[in-house]
């Protein structure tokens, strides 16, 4: 799912607030299909890992109770303007997607 993350990162008095937008379906496995009635397999993001610089700043566990196109935000020390921010998850069905961006 290329170009599924959408991130944001800026550092404000030593502390970079991370933003992050996912698009993907994140269905549950319980909801059935209005037209055929049948159960929509389960999809959904299991874990998510930010890092800067290569170190891991922050690390999700997600299952199906997430919604869907989910909406990441959280904060971290220790970074400077100009450091790589890495956004990766990864979902029940072995697929997953990376992007990184320039913390502002």
């Amino acid at each position: 799912m290329a170009g599924s993350i959408k991130v944001k990162a800026k550092l404000e008095n030593d502390e970079v607030t991370v933003k992050a937008l996912i698009t993907h379906p994140m269905e549950t496995g319980l909801r059935k299909d209005k037209k055929t009635g049948e159960t929509i397999p389960a999809h959904f993001i299991q874990e998510v890992v930010c890092s800067c610089n290569g170190k891991t700043v922050m690390t999700a566990d997600w299952s199906g109770g997430v919604s869907q196109n989910p909406y990441l935000s959280f904060k971290f020390k220790g970074a400077k303007v100009g450091d790589k921010l890495q956004v990766a998850w990864k979902d029940n069905k072995g697929e997953g997607d990376t992007e990184t961006t320039d913390i502002a």
